[in-house]
């Protein structure tokens, strides 16, 4: 009697063993939101590595929704400082970054998936998954494609049928692509922690004028802006401390 021999193949990737834990615990316990820094700059290469790191951020389906805008025209800076209600962190830092989360690329990034797929051809599996995997995030013309989702998920849900969280509406859209850049954005403050800079996420900024420097379209959404340098002696104002940890952690 035959027997198939014939296996499929599988991709794996072993983890590496050798992170320093105590190296990752201080990047992550030295990080701070800085209030002001001294006037030396950030090599280029050392931002563009941190950079590149913030693009290895989680994000869903690897859509990738989001771009950094590193402003380095000295106007434009002068406006974004204003914008940031010319808060001490935005002065004096070297570097300026706005993060943004976008929806008007959805159809774009899918596509890319396929045609950047790192294997000689990528799976049915994965063709049939970007070819609809989109329509979980857009909403349509007058929200018509959303609208028809809330139903059918409701249809579906009284079936007992579990299905995953879609955009019923713009806002839902922008709250997905705003929650995957702020991972990315997460990344590029630790990146640049690790290199000895450091940073503040500033959410305080008038949006607006933020989109009005940019030329953003109405699909893109500004997350925050993120001041970087290196940290002055007295740029940090308030020791850190956090609440009680049962406060925020359940074991259930």
């Amino acid at each position: 009697m035959s027997q198939d021999t014939t296996t499929k193949k599988r991709y794996y990737e072993p983890a590496p063993q050798d992170i320093d834990i105590e190296n990752f615990r201080k990047v992550i316990e030295s990080r701070r939101s800085v209030r002001k820094y001294t006037e030396k700059q950030i090599p280029a290469d050392v931002l563009d590595a941190c950079l590149d790191l913030a693009l290895l951020a989680p994000n869903s389906s690897n859509l990738q929704p989001w771009t950094f805008y590193v402003v380095q025209s000295q106007a434009k800076k002068n406006k974004l400082v204003k914008a940031c209600l010319s808060q001490l962190s935005a002065k004096t830092a070297a570097e300026l970054i706005v993060c943004v989360a976008r929806i008007d690329r959805i159809d774009e990034m899918a596509k890319n998936n396929l045609t950047h797929f790192p294997m000689p051809e990528a799976p049915r599996a994965v063709k049939q998954y970007y070819k609809f995997i989109a329509y979980n995030y857009k909403t349509g013309y007058l929200n018509a494609l959303g609208n028809f989702k809330k139903v059918a998920f409701k249809v579906a849900r009284t079936l007992d049928k579990q299905l995953p969280v879609t955009a019923f509406n713009p806002a839902d859209a922008k709250l997905w692509a705003s929650k995957t850049t702020a991972l990315a954005c997460e990344n590029l403050v630790l990146a640049l922690r690790a290199y000895g800079f450091d940073s503040c996420m500033m959410e305080g900024f008038d949006e607006p004028l933020v989109r009005k420097i940019l030329n953003l379209g109405d699909k893109e959404f500004p997350v925050m802006v993120i001041s970087a340098g290196e940290r002055a002696e007295d740029g940090v104002f308030f020791p850190q401390y956090r609440f009680d940890r049962d406060l925020f952690i359940q074991k259930v």
